[in-house]
């Protein structure tokens, strides 16, 4: 294998790490012994590396060792990359290594994408750039660095703390009985890394606290410069909001022995408020003693992992909710078209009919949305003419902003369309407008350009550019801003996930992201996606010929969803074909069983109780009927997903009338052109 040198004379470099992160490991698997040895040279300084020549061998490795990364040729005797790589991704232990594809042919759209399903993070072609690969490989290796260095600290920090807790109860109860010896319980507080205090408590004045130990440079500069001033009050810092939690915490009834712990953040000079943890012991009526701890990094921590929980909630519930919403839509959509065919509307009635639609396309579409936000469907690329972008954006966007905001729209596309997930793109660019309105809580004006970008970027793309005329982003956090859970939200306000999906869906789609803050003030989003032209990307998207129709169709219909059924069924018999019903895969099998010849095709849902779709068509191939099956999803699950036999197509419900029209012609069915709504 050829690995191509660092760039050219003149360029600057990536500086590379003259040694290897302790503990990181790579695994390189390709069945070429010289390949094995040109990689192993090149990203030997970042890590050790581990090589084996088959995919068997690299799973027996992953069995036993853990790896920052895994590098994988794709072509291999006996189990290729694509094998093993699904391997890998099905095991617990190993599916969230990253994994980077190797490969010398094939570069080809449909191969990149198959190896992104098979999980891959990147796709590097031979001959490789050295200075590339180390790069890529370098990241995910910092990664792996880094998540294992939060893990330590997160075990050092649970050992310190319950060291913490045994040394305070030592120190207590050393308190009682060595009270004669004030000079050695003084040296084992001031050791603590908490700072300690004595406090009494009235009514009238709340507790008021007085340091007698401890480690002050266990809080921040500002705390700590805090307690050294004489006169000061210690709650004249704590958050009103939260003054009430401390108060109410002290002011309960208490008898000697009794324990206090209450959580409160006390407002540093810096502006970030510290999150203190603050226990004490009372000792009599009005006397405590106590702890205060700086749990600001854990509170962080805790905020992260409870805004990672609301986000796979959501997920949960989008998904789950789905395939039930998009029956009830199945079932209006099919009403609504049965009526408009049937029914001898004037021109008023059909106007109303006209909405319901439009209501109904615009559900379908908000549940396309919910589940491209929570990650449930994967992208999936076709061209997105800008002007059809920019009206189904103000449409989503209209509910969101007041009169006081103004979005100016300049479209000069030269005919030109994104290349993209839709329902992605618009939900990155909706994310883009409400941080904008966010950042102008005066009202203001948002500019959103779409062109072709001039330049050094590469000349199939289309670029956003949106400007906006609020506060702007400090310096020293622009660099932070796409970064999971970063935000400068008050609490509550957001998640920091805005912009991170933001960088993740154009970093995928093979597209830059630049974020700027100009002096002039305002934020500067500039987003630069894949482009084709809109007469090709019109002509790539036809569908193959019909095959020549031979008449009526019996097709039997499978869904336990009542209302669905019967209104299918209904446009089934409008377009001329026969319409059997089953209500699960087994009744359908009962049926084809009692008729083997009758039905020309089998129409069936893939969710369902006792038999599902897939089990059918299963069912059918074992048992060698010759039948061809279609299958419809609200939502399909990515297990299930997985399990379709190949061949097999799958439409999405709710389904136009037009649709299903032009799959029964497509399998040789003939039947009158389906009326539309006006």
């Amino acid at each position: 294998m050829t690995v191509r040198k660092a760039a050219k004379q003149g360029k600057e470099t990536t500086p590379i790490p003259s040694r290897a992160v302790p503990g990181a490991k790579i695994l390189i698997v390709d069945d070429d012994e010289r390949n094995l040895l040109a990689l192993t040279e090149v990203l030997d300084p970042l890590a050790e590396v581990v090589t084996v020549s088959s995919g068997r061998d690299a799973l027996r490795v992953l069995l036993k060792q853990d790896f920052a990364v895994i590098l994988l040729d794709v072509f291999m005797p006996d189990m290729d990359g694509y094998e093993t790589a699904q391997y890998i991704r099905e095991r617990e232990q190993t599916a969230r290594i990253p994994i980077i594809f190797l490969s010398a042919v094939n570069k080809e759209t449909e191969h990149l994408m198959r190896g992104y399903a098979m999980g891959a993070v990147d796709y590097v072609f031979k001959p490789v750039d050295a200075l590339v690969l180390r790069s890529k490989a370098a990241v995910f290796v910092d990664l792996y660095a880094l998540r294992k260095e939060i893990e330590d600290h997160s075990r050092a920090e649970k050992e310190l703390h319950a060291a913490r807790i045994r040394a305070e109860e030592q120190r207590l109860e050393m308190e009682r009985e060595l009270q004669d010896t004030r000079l050695r319980q003084a040296a084992i507080l001031n050791s603590l890394p908490v700072v300690l205090f004595e406090a009494t408590y009235t009514q009238d004045q709340g507790l008021r606290r007085r340091v007698v130990g401890g480690d002050r440079a266990a809080l921040s500069e500002d705390a700590a410069a805090w307690l050294s001033q004489e006169g000061t009050q210690w709650e004249e810092q704590i958050l009103p909001e939260d003054r009430p939690t401390v108060a109410s915490e002290y002011a309960k009834p208490r008898a000697s022995g009794d324990r206090a712990s209450v959580r409160y953040r006390w407002a540093a000079a810096g502006g970030t408020p510290l999150h203190l943890l603050e226990q004490a012991v009372c000792l009599d009526d009005d006397a405590w003693i106590g702890s205060i701890t700086d749990i600001t990094a854990q509170s962080q921590l805790e905020n992260q992992l409870v805004q990672a929980q609301k986000l796979d909630a959501l997920g949960q519930l989008t998904g789950g909710v789905a395939h039930d919403f998009n029956n009830l839509l199945a079932a209006i959509l099919g009403g609504i078209e049965l009526l408009g065919r049937r029914a001898n509307l004037n021109d008023a009635h059909q106007s109303i009919l006209n909405q319901m639609h439009q209501a109904v396309d615009q559900g379908i579409a908000l549940v396309k949305s919910l589940l491209a936000f929570a990650r449930k469907q994967p992208l999936t690329p076709i061209a997105v003419d800008p002007e059809r972008l920019r009206q189904t954006t103000v449409a989503l966007a209209e509910h969101a902003l007041d009169s006081s905001i103004r979005v100016e729209w300049n479209i000069a596309a030269e005919g030109y369309d994104f290349y993209a997930d839709p329902s992605q793109l618009t939900l990155a660019l909706l994310n883009l407008i409400i941080n904008a309105r966010d950042a102008m809580p005066e009202g203001g004006s948002i500019a959103i350009a779409i062109d072709r970008p001039t330049g050094s970027i590469q000349p199939d793309m289309l670029r956003i550019v949106l400007s906006d005329e609020g506060t702007g982003i400090p310096p020293e956090i622009l660099a932070k801003v796409t970064e999971p859970f970063f935000t400068t939200k008050p609490p509550g306000k957001g998640t920091g996930l805005g912009l991170s999906m933001v960088a993740g869906f154009v970093e995928q789609s093979g597209g830059v992201l630049e974020i700027t803050a100009p002096d002039c003030g305002g934020t500067r989003v500039e987003i630069h996606l894949p482009a084709v032209v809109a007469g090709r990307s019109a002509a790539m998207e036809k569908r193959a010929p019909h095959k020549v129709a031979n008449g009526a169709l019996s097709v039997l219909l499978v869904d336990d969803d009542d209302m669905v059924r019967t209104v299918l069924a209904q446009i089934i018999e409008d377009l001329g074909h026969e319409a059997s019903l089953a209500i699960d895969g087994e009744d359908a099998l009962r049926q084809l069983r009692d008729r083997p010849s009758h039905f020309d095709v089998v129409l069936s849902d893939v969710s369902m109780p006792r038999m599902n779709g897939i089990e059918l068509a299963n069912a059918l191939d074992d048992e060698n009927f010759a039948v061809p099956i279609v299958m419809m999803s609200g939502n399909l699950d990515p297990d299930l997903q997985k399990s379709i036999p190949h061949g097999v197509s799958v439409i999405a419900k709710p389904l136009h009338a037009a649709v299903l029209e032009d799959l029964l012609c497509s399998l040789g069915g003939t039947a009158p052109a389906y009326t539309k709504l006006r």
